[in-house]
């Protein structure tokens, strides 16, 4: 029931606001104490809004709070002025903030007023341990609950007596805590940490102040090792030495730290397992030096020093010799001797072979007695040895030999390995390759292998080797060794050695050569477009000829010619450039042909005249034979005249389809007073005299027919 009367009531408020008339005058904020504050401060922020109605009860409005365009509040109200209450400010609540007030179907918004909360609130700082042995970890825990992440953190290690600050980690957090890993160094004794955040505030970090943390103790895991010298004293060569390294061990440590003795920056000695480690040896001057004892255990380090000197019984031994470098065959001298105190006990060895044990050895030498030499010195049960000494015992070197690897011919700018040497002598062997007598190059071998030398000879050429060594004798040189060089051809050209343009019948000759080339030579003649040559010749000179006694129009054309040698086997041999040749007929034969020509011509032109005058005399001839009186058709009993012979007919030229065809029959139907002659039209074939067999010609006859009146029905 109250639900539905304050539905009701709302409903009822809402209708009489439509039906009154309203409007927002103004909107405004203010804030109390201020717009800056102090962080953790109260702070209240007010919307004050001035309405005009016509009535009598204030409609109801709704009232938003934003910060930065973010809505933080809202409230349905009918007074003048809502608040908006943080109750303790922090840093991320600095912004800019507005106010907006609904009226059903108006709305208003005030401007943006700034908000700035100063300051930032310590931190809370919390450790794991308050006691901690050398070597362990203790865990810090900075936190900052009343502020929003990202928050930045730096915790800060120091030591309580001399506030210094010996380790600092920063890291930016999501989260309002951070947990930071500090490991405890063998300098820390009394440690104190402290903490400070960072809050984002605009575009700057606003810093706390330091929160600091309870104190750590830090207890040692060992002690710094000291040393122990035996025997005390004065140490003379000879003693037994004993140099001790002792450490005292924690009971909170779980496993002993390793010991470690060093000489110089040598490890001589070094112990896992106890509290201390020996290192003992006979005293020997080279003992004396600088020591160290390091105790080491995870991060731990401890270390302590001292200075032994050792006091020397008689001083080293030295290898004296005739010379460091002999020829083979020569005296090998070698003598032991120490300055000051004799004596007694001396050993001179190579390498590690003993070869005597007196002061002084000698023997020929060899080329296997090259190595170390040494010598030893002693007195009771100390002995000393010697510097190394090098001796090398030279051979002489044998004559070196001299040869190339080409299996084949060399050709003009192919490369040839020389090969130079020497099997007998010691190394390193020095070898000179001379060239045409001049120095060309120089290799150093370590073996009796050959030394290689490669060149590009462009010519016959000559070499020698010469070889040296360690030995005292001079150089030894080899054999000459003559090489030959396989010149290709080159400049290959082709000429005529008559003018390019030759008489019909006369000698043409062509000449092909070349600049350079090893002989013999291979030349080839070839006319163009011809596979094959003509003509080939191999010369042992640097040119070749070709002859022909009687020259003919075929001759005529282009000309061209290869040459080639060994070096060009397996190449292509080379061309030379195209030559053309032109060949002319002799006057007289120029003449000759003239005449014969016009001869030809007049004969022609006679025949055809005479051919002509005989068809006109034909022509005239044939009209007067036509003209003769033609056989009556019929005979005097009125009966039809045969038909003339075929042969008959024929002398007229006639032919027999012809002539019957050809003459029209008399029309019995005219008149008989009519005129009494017709004339038919004949064609008649004529045989000319110099046909014989050949075609006929045809002529045109005209007959006259005559016609006889009857006189009692019969013809007279």
């Amino acid at each position: 029931m109250l639900l539905a009367l304050l539905l009701t009531l709302m409903l009822y408020a809402s209708l009489q606001a439509q039906e009154n008339s309203f409007t927002i005058n103004s909107i405004h904020m203010e804030s109390l104490p201020s717009w800056e504050v102090v962080n953790g401060q109260r702070l209240t922020l007010q919307c004050l809004v001035d309405i005009s109605t016509t009535s009598k009860i204030r409609p109801q409005h709704l009232v938003l709070f934003y910060k930065d365009d973010a809505l933080v509040y809202n409230v349905s109200s009918r007074e003048p002025t809502e608040s908006y209450v943080i109750p303790q400010a922090r840093v991320f609540h600095s912004g800019k903030y507005k106010c907006t007030v609904i009226l059903n179907n108006k709305e208003k918004t005030t401007t943006e007023y700034p908000v700035k909360v100063n300051g930032v609130s310590r931190p809370q700082v919390t450790l794991d341990k308050k006691e901690v042995t050398e070597g362990g970890v203790v865990t810090v825990n900075c936190s900052m609950q009343e502020e929003k992440p990202p928050i930045f953190f730096k915790i800060e290690k120091l030591e309580l007596e001399t506030k210094l600050v010996k380790r600092s980690r920063d890291k930016t957090s999501s989260q309002n805590s951070e947990l930071m890993e500090f490991p405890i160094e063998e300098q820390d004794h009394v440690l104190v940490f402290r903490c400070q955040a960072g809050v984002l505030s605009g575009d700057r970090v606003v810093y706390s102040e330091f929160t600091r943390s309870e104190y750590v103790t830090v207890q040692a895991s060992f002690s710094t090792p000291k040393f122990q010298i035996e025997p005390p004293g004065m140490i003379i060569e000879g003693d037994q030495l004993h140099i001790k390294c002792i450490v005292q061990v924690t009971h909170l440590v779980r496993e002993f730290p390793e010991i470690i003795i060093q000489k110089d920056k040598m490890i001589v000695a070094t112990s896992k397992q106890g509290s201390e480690a020996v290192y003992s040896v006979m005293a020997m001057v080279e003992h004396s030096g600088h020591y160290t004892c390091k105790v080491e255990s995870n991060r731990i380090s401890k270390a302590s020093s001292i200075i032994v000197n050792i006091t020397e019984l008689f001083p080293k031994p030295k290898l004296e010799f005739s010379s460091s470098h002999l020829d083979q065959g020569k005296m090998l001298d070698l003598s032991c001797s120490v300055l000051g105190a004799p004596v007694s006990n001396f050993t001179i060895q190579k390498e590690e072979t003993v070869l005597s044990q007196y002061q002084n050895f000698s023997k020929i030498a060899e080329e296997r007695d090259s190595g170390l030499y040494s010598c030893t010195a002693g007195v009771g049960k100390v002995f000393k040895r010697s510097g190394l000494v090098q001796i090398q015992v030279c051979e002489m070197l044998s004559e070196p030999r001299i040869f190339h690897d080409a299996k084949s011919e060399i050709i003009k700018g192919q490369a040839v390995g020389i090969s130079c040497q020497s099997v007998n002598g010691t190394a390193p062997i020095t070898y000179h390759l001379m060239k045409a007598k001049s120095k060309f190059q120089t290799l150093q071998m370590n073996s009796s292998d050959p030394a290689t030398f490669t060149d590009k000879p462009t010519e016959d050429v000559e070499y020698q080797c010469v070889a040296d060594n360690c030995h005292s004798h001079p150089e030894v040189h080899s054999e000459i060794l003559r090489v030959k060089v396989i010149v290709p051809v080159e400049g290959v050209t082709i000429s005529i050695l008559s003018n390019k343009e030759i008489q019909s019948g006369s000698e043409m000759a062509l000449q092909c050569s070349v600049n350079k080339g090893t002989r013999p030579i291979t030349f080839q003649f070839y006319k163009e477009k011809e596979n094959r040559p003509f003509h080939e010749d191999v010369v042992n000179g640097t040119q070749a000829f070709w002859f022909n006694k009687q020259t003919s129009k075929e001759q005529e054309g282009q000309y061209y010619c290869t040459a080639s040698n060994r070096a060009n086997l397996m190449k292509t041999s080379h061309r030379s450039s195209t030559l053309t040749v032109r060949v002319f007929l002799a006057p007289w034969k120029k003449g000759l042909i003239a005449v014969v020509v016009i001869g030809v011509v007049i004969a022609a032109l006679i025949v055809a005249a005479k051919c002509y005058f005989l068809r006109r005399a034909k022509a005239k001839q044939k009209p007067v034979e036509m003209s003769r009186p033609a056989a009556p058709l019929l005979n005097s009993n009125s009966e039809k005249v045969s038909e003339p012979n075929v042969e008959a007919n024929s002398h007229y030229g006639y032919d027999d389809v012809l002539g019957n065809d050809a003459v029209k029959p008399i029309n019995q139907n005219k008149d008989p007073q009519s005129m009494d002659v017709e004339y038919t039209e004949v064609e008649v074939s004529s045989l000319e005299p110099h046909q014989a067999l050949g075609t006929r010609a045809t002529e045109t006859v005209y007959s006259e027919i005559r016609k006889v009146e009857p006189k009692n029905g019969r013809l007279p």
